[in-house]
């Protein structure tokens, strides 16, 4: 009978192993099209490099090779007219088929007696300098990056992590709350869970890696398409739903365990969906820790493809974050009493229509971010020492144009305008600083209501065959402080030293407001101005074979106008922010306290890279 058994399993385990192999080839699809119109590009050749197999896109730009084996491949894609580009790093399994969105740019720059090579850095006519592209399989693989696309940075050079275990991103001698997110188009104050009330960091990322298609991270130098940040931009583009049948897989990582599910909706459209748990209280309870930290995240985007030329785009991505506290004993209650204690719930929710033109497209999006922050540390007795309840809610309209003058040459234009709703409700009874200071706030109940305009125009072009410039820049108003109108113009060129070497310069003017949370406590706040960056950015970069690249890249970095406290008169704002912030901080970070704009400083460097 035992061998009756084990005949059939082995039988059996042959019959799927069969039919398993039957399936082990995997297949690539994806659309190639113009980078700056959007519009797809016909009979572009894509040939898997190594091997003899390949594809052309159809009059759509669509393209599908079949027949691979399970693996990771290289693609050569080239077309007439367009520069030639190599994909790196495309995975292919027998689970699902691998899309693509392959974006080409027209030859613009010919040198004479320079042999066409394919090119394996992407490079962005707005952003010359600076500027760094990954793929999904890159940040995945980045060393001590844990799958999270903002720790996976921080290993760049001019990055540094304040914290090691949070991802307070110091670029260039920034702050933490200096960086900007983009993430399929919408700003997003935070991506972190646990966040910090007006910084931009906390212990790790709630965007699922499952569903990035490209990240694209700037340093400094960057265009007048982004405002109200000094010191970076990382830019995320989510990918669509698969398109064949829908599919999903249980996910588990070193903290959490999640769900991820995509698939199409209809023909013409699609959407991905992830929700996640941590299950790190579960081991935190087990192992009689004395604080529990717990947190969920979701995302989902729906795309529907309304015709060849119009699409319309939903996302929604969320976190929910709660710390329990175990007082068990007088030696839980020591320790609990120095952590900053932080429930929040946070969420990006919008709509996006893009329409392509005959030589450019517009961009219209409406879109809300909305924060909750509910914050407390209390004493060894759990007598309160800090309570702070605030929500923050932000809704937006947003404009974005780019015409494509002609093939050299390319115009960006947009505007925005943003209502904010802020709510603080804060106790900060009799808190005396680590050097003696009293706060004389002792609570705080307010409700504020703020609006933000911004514009932006860009104009870049190649001149003389050798010389990319891009020019520009911005205006923003806020109206919660008294000289709420700025303007920041912005400047990059890049000069064709030879077919392997260019060299790059920048400079420009950036500007931030104040974070709302700093202009709550008193009146005499609103007299705040932006805080003011002068840049100046030079970098040579050089080739040293087709796909190894060298960069150096000096910088220097002009700050004014960083609050600074009038009770503290050391206490300048722009060394807060990093950490879970509390009592060990002195609650530096929420600015509780009368500011004025007189903080000045500096940063400098030189970056030297291989990519």
């Amino acid at each position: 009978m035992k061998r009756l058994i084990f005949f059939t399993g082995l039988v059996t385990l042959l019959f799927y192993y069969s039919l398993w192999a039957d399936n082990s080839k995997g297949t690539i699809t994806g659309k190639v099209t113009d980078k700056i119109t959007k519009e797809p590009i016909p009979g572009v050749n894509i040939v898997v490099i190594g091997t003899t197999i390949g594809a052309a896109t159809d009059v759509n730009g669509f393209f599908e090779i079949r027949g691979l084996e399970v693996g990771t491949y290289q693609l050569r894609v080239s077309a007439i007219g367009f520069n030639t580009v190599v994909r790196t790093d495309v995975v292919v399994n027998n689970v699902k088929p691998t899309e693509l969105l392959i974006e080409l740019t027209e030859t613009v720059i010919e040198l004479q007696g320079v042999t066409v090579k394919s090119e394996y850095f992407d490079m962005n006519p707005t952003e010359l300098n600076s500027v760094i592209s990954f793929g999904y399989e890159e940040i995945r693989r980045a060393p001590g990056g844990f799958e999270d696309v903002v720790r996976a940075l921080s290993v760049l050079p001019g990055v540094a992590q304040a914290n090691p275990g949070r991802n307070d991103l110091v670029v260039r001698g920034g702050a933490p709350s200096e960086n900007l997110y983009v993430v399929d188009g919408f700003v997003v104050p935070n991506i972190n869970h646990f966040g910090s009330q007006g910084a931009t960091g906390g212990p790790l990322s709630y965007i699922n890696l499952d569903f990035v298609r490209d990240v694209t991270f700037s340093t400094g130098g960057f265009s007048s398409l982004y405002g109200d940040k000094l010191s970076s931009v990382l830019k995320i583009d989510l990918r669509d739903g698969r398109k064949d049948r829908i599919g999903g897989k249980g996910t588990i990582s070193a903290s959490q365990f999640g769900l991820n599910l995509e698939g199409p909706v209809s023909s013409n459209s699609n959407f991905i969906f992830s929700a996640r748990r941590s299950y790190l209280d579960f081991i935190f309870n087990a192992a009689g820790f004395n604080f529990v930290p717990e947190y969920y995240d979701f995302l989902t985007k729906f795309s529907y493809d309304i015709d060849s030329k119009t699409k319309l785009s939903y996302l929604f991505i969320g976190a929910f974050d709660n710390v329990k506290f175990n007082n068990n004993d007088s030696e839980d209650l020591y320790e609990n009493s120095r952590i900053l204690g932080s429930d929040q719930i946070q969420y990006l929710t919008g709509i996006s229509y893009r329409k392509l033109l005959n030589k450019g497209f517009y961009t219209v999006s409406l879109s809300r971010n909305f924060v909750d922050y509910d914050t407390s540390q209390r004493d060894t007795l759990l007598n309160p020492i800090f309570l702070n309840k605030s929500r923050e809610g932000e809704n937006e309209l947003k404009l974005d144009f780019v015409y494509k003058l002609s093939s050299s040459s390319e115009l960006n234009l947009g505007a925005s305008a943003k209502l904010i709703k802020f709510i603080a409700d804060v106790k900060l009874p009799g808190f005396r600083t680590s050097f003696g200071e009293f706060l004389s706030i002792t609570s705080l109940n307010t409700s504020k209501r703020y609006y933000k305009y911004g514009f932006y125009g860009q104009y870049s072009d190649v001149l003389f065959n050798r010389l990319m410039i891009s020019l520009g820049a911005r205006g923003d108003y806020f109206n919660g402080i008294n000289k709420g109108f700025v303007i920041s113009p912005r400047f990059t060129l890049s000069y064709v030293l030879s077919e392997l070497a260019n060299l790059n310069f920048s400079t420009g003017i950036y500007h931030q407001s104040p974070s709302y949370i700093w202009l709550s406590a008193y009146d005499s706040n609103k007299d705040l101005k932006p805080v003011r960056v002068y840049q100046y950015v030079l970098g040579y970069e050089r080739k040293l074979r087709d796909d190894i690249r060298m960069k150096l890249e000096g910088f220097y970095k002009d700050y004014s106008n960083y609050p600074t406290s009038k009770l503290r008169p050391y206490l300048v704002l722009a060394n807060t922010g990093a950490g879970f912030g509390g009592g060990d901080d002195n609650f530096s970070s929420f600015g509780l306290e009368p500011l004025v704009s007189s903080g000045k400083g500096f940063s400098r460097g030189v970056e030297f890279s291989l990519q």
